[in-house]
């Protein structure tokens, strides 16, 4: 499965090619990104980290981290 990864506001892309059954904080944590400091959103909506992996294109907003 493939999925592209888009930040918000800068356009850079990350492609992820992971198995059936890994999540968006599996992606994250595979390209170095902390899960508590990005947002996910398809389709204009917001996406829980815990999802499984099922749409091809998704934004990430960076955050700060509350530590």
């Amino acid at each position: 499965m493939l999925c592209r990864f888009t930040f918000i506001p800068d356009g850079n892309v990350l492609v992820y090619q992971g198995q059936p059954g890994e999540t968006y904080e599996d992606a994250l944590l595979s390209f170095g990104i902390n899960p508590d400091a990005a947002l996910l959103f398809a389709g204009g909506r917001s996406l829980p980290q815990d999802k499984k992996i099922e749409e091809e294109e998704v934004g990430i907003f960076l955050t700060s981290s509350r530590g």
